[in-house]
């Protein structure tokens, strides 16, 4: 968990151990970023369209194995991926803040939006960045699910003061067009950077976040080791408190003001981010209230409190119901747990000739059940179907994890293919999942125009199930 800075103006107390790790931090990106010894920045032609100051994801691995003397790119790759967790550099294409050795096109944040700078976004912000995302209805700009999702929380949660919000974001915008186009772009995506850091996509770590056992550990002097939480706001250490005896010279009242002073203030900020934590598991609650048949009165009879099993034989049907349909537009996950939507979804990717993707991720799934004298077989039948030279449906894998693939094969068990499969489901969730719900084959399920329509596809896809 990243430290945090805070300030000592105005009498607020400063975490002088946030200040030594983004010290460390920031002078590392300040020299990547010199013009004669750091990466190389430039400006890349793509189709139709010029991407100005980027540099690519090998280029910061190779500058860090030989500018900080690192032996092993695993090593630097760990570094890198902490530096982008941070937000201090981005993927220009991807909410997800990893770095990867490969082509990935990566843009540095300014240091108006650094760590160290104390920010602590409100949800209001977030509304009107939002806002204005929406308002500007360009592709490269669209909303990805998340953040449709937060905008619309929001909006309810703001009702009274969203015209004031939406006003502030369409004024933002008027700005915005003002600006040269490569001087937008650019300034678009460091703070799309920023809030990606603040606001992260769902199941990434939060690096804003104090880790609470510590915090927890820290409160009780006794069973804390001196370190980096021992620091007083000037740059010195406190006294550590202990019981007095005859031979220790008890702490005096200045330490102790200084110690509750400042633990109170580790205490507020704990609290704040306890609520955020009580936001997202409400937002959760909420969104799957409606197929809690304990907490939603069912269409049909409780399963629970009757012996009518009407209600688990409708969800292990083909019958395609527009609740069911929904619910797979909250996760790729909650789809591939739907045979039905997992069949869906698998002929939407053989439209458009990416159906290996599923069927590897399938083929792990299926490799995890089997019996251990199986395992050895189903291994190499994966390998030859998906991943070796000539492969009939080949995978898109990057080079680390295609030669450590490589080298499981020596002595194949059920996780093998664990890191390939995890790469292959961020793939299909950031950009094969996203195209499927806006298809017109997920929307005319979603909202049909007329019920027989709903019937008749319905139909369809239950003779797809039955094929496959």
């Amino acid at each position: 968990m990243a430290l945090k800075q805070s300030t000592q103006a105005n009498g607020s107390t400063s975490d002088v151990s946030g200040i030594i790790v983004y010290d460390k931090i920031e002078g590392i990106i300040k020299k990547m970023q010199n013009e004669k010894t750091g990466v190389p920045i430039r400006n890349v032609k793509s189709f139709l369209c010029k991407i100005p100051s980027v540099v690519t994801g090998t280029d910061i691995v190779q500058w860090l194995m030989n500018q900080l003397k690192i032996d092993e790119p695993v090593e630097a790759l760990h570094l890198g991926t902490l530096l982008a967790a941070h937000g201090y550099f981005f993927p220009i294409s991807d909410h997800v803040l990893i770095l990867t050795e490969d082509s990935t096109f990566y843009r540095f944040q300014t240091p108006y939006f650094w760590l160290s700078n104390c920010w602590e976004p409100q949800n209001i912000d977030y509304a009107v960045y939002l806002c204005k995302r929406a308002m500007q209805n360009k592709a490269r700009l669209e909303l990805a699910d998340y953040e449709a999702d937060s905008l619309a929380r929001l909006q309810r949660l703001f009702a009274r003061k969203w015209e004031f919000i939406f006003m502030q974001a369409e004024a933002q915008a008027k700005v915005d067009k003002k600006r040269d186009k490569v001087e937008r772009k650019i300034l678009d995506s460091q703070e799309r950077a920023f809030w990606d850091v603040h606001r992260p996509v769902p199941g990434c770590v939060n690096v804003t976040e104090i880790d609470i056992k510590k915090s927890c550990r820290w409160r009780n002097p006794r069973r804390t080791k001196t370190s980096v939480y021992n620091l007083r706001g000037d740059g010195r250490c406190f006294a550590p408190l202990q019981i007095a005896s005859p031979r220790r010279k008890p702490p005096s009242l200045e330490q102790l003001r200084e110690r509750i002073s400042f633990m109170q203030n580790q205490l507020d900020r704990h609290c704040l981010k306890i609520s955020k934590v009580a936001e997202s598991l409400t937002s959760y609650c909420e969104q799957y209230s409606a197929y809690d048949p304990i907490v939603t009165v069912p269409e049909l009879s409780n399963p629970w409190i009757s012996n009518d099993a009407a209600h688990w034989d409708t969800e292990n049907s083909n019958e395609i119901g527009t609740a069911r349909v929904h619910r797979w537009g909250f996760s790729l996950e909650e789809m591939l747990k739907d045979l039905l939507g997992q069949d869906l979804f698998l002929s939407f990717l053989q439209s458009e000739f990416s159906s290996e993707n599923l069927r590897f991720w399938l083929a792990v799934q299926d490799l995890r059940r089997r019996p251990w004298r199986a395992v050895s077989d189903r291994a190499e039948e994966i390998w030859c179907e998906f991943l070796t030279p000539g492969a009939p449906s080949p995978i898109n894998l990057d080079s680390q994890t295609y030669d450590r693939a490589v080298k499981a094969m020596d002595r194949p068990t059920r996780h093998t293919f664990e890191e390939a499969q995890e790469q292959i489901y961020k793939l299909m969730k950031s950009d094969s999942y996203a195209r499927f719900l806006r298809s017109s084959l997920y929307q005319d399920l979603l909202h049909p125009r007329k019920k027989g329509k709903l019937q008749l596809t319905a139909k369809r896809l239950t003779g797809l199930v039955q094929s496959t």
